[in-house]
C-alpha cells in the first residue's frame, strides 16, 4: 500500500528534523521527497533466517 505522506529525502543533511509533504519536492528546501512508509511485510520472507542470524551474532559480540 502506497502512502501519500511523503518525507523530505534530505532532511538528515538539510533539516533538524523530517519535513512531510504530500508533493513531490521537500516545500523547505526543494529537494524530491520518498514514501514515508515502511516496506510491507512478507511471511513468506526468503532472506528472514540469514537476517534473524545476522542480528543474533551482532548481538553477541
Amino acid at each position: 500500500m502506497k502512502s501519500d505522506i511523503r518525507v523530505c529525502s534530505a532532511w538528515r543533511d538539510r533539516h533538524d528534523r523530517p519535513v512531510y509533504s504530500l508533493s513531490e519536492t521537500c516545500p523547505e528546501c526543494g529537494a524530491t521527497t520518498q514514501n514515508s512508509a515502511p516496506a510491507p511485510y512478507n511471511p513468506e520472507d526468503p532472506y528472514g533466517e540469514y537476517r534473524r542470524a545476522r542480528k543474533r551474532r551482532l548481538a553477541e559480540e
